[in-house]
């Protein structure tokens, strides 16, 4: 196999960019596609009567409150309590559990966006990194000096750039902050 054409790298070149750009828009695309579920799915209003078992639970548990309150009737008038000062107990189907609350409902949402933004973010820094792997790979099939197919091998990686932390750097962090804190607070001289 023969080594690619100055021509066909830059059409290549070209092909992967505009393929970062459409995979770039697709995850922000899915980014409302994901957030409009979340609202339908946050939105949605269970009725009891769509399930069988819902409405029979319903059902029982209407005719216990109705019993209940029948037995708290009676022992008012034992009492000799007005029916209008009379304690009891109701029944209700609540549809939206938590979401029947507009402040709830806003706390999913900023969360849901919130993790959706991630979301995002994350895939495109994958997109970012495939092309960068692919146009790396397409320059590189052009490099003809040795100077240069170096110059490519020495360029330094995120682990190198951001290395992991050790614990004795973390020990020096805690310390410094307890530091701080001691001063901030007074407990310091």
């Amino acid at each position: 196999m023969s080594a690619m054409t100055r021509a066909e790298r830059a059409e290549l070149g070209q092909l992967i960019r505009k393929r970062e750009r459409v995979m770039k828009a697709a995850a922000r695309e899915r980014s409302s596609q994901l957030m409009a579920e979340f609202d339908t799915q946050s939105a949605q209003i269970y009725n009891f009567d769509d399930d069988e078992i819902w409405e029979k639970a319903r059902l029982a548990a209407k005719e216990a409150i109705d019993a209940a309150q029948k037995e708290i009737s009676a022992r008012c008038r034992e009492l000799g309590i007005p029916p209008e000062f009379a304690p009891g107990v109701s029944f209700g189907w609540y549809g939206r559990g938590q979401n029947a609350v507009a402040g709830r409902r806003a706390e999913l949402r900023r969360m849901a966006k919130s993790r959706v933004e991630a979301m995002e973010q994350e895939a495109i820094t994958k997109i970012e990194r495939l092309s960068l792997v692919a146009q790396t790979e397409v320059i590189a099939q052009g490099l003809e000096s040795a100077a240069a197919h170096d110059f490519l091998e020495k360029m330094p990686g995120l682990d190198v750039l951001m290395p992991p932390i050790n614990s004795i750097e973390i020990k020096a962090l805690i310390a410094s902050c307890e530091k701080h804190e001691s001063a901030y607070y007074g407990g310091g001289d």
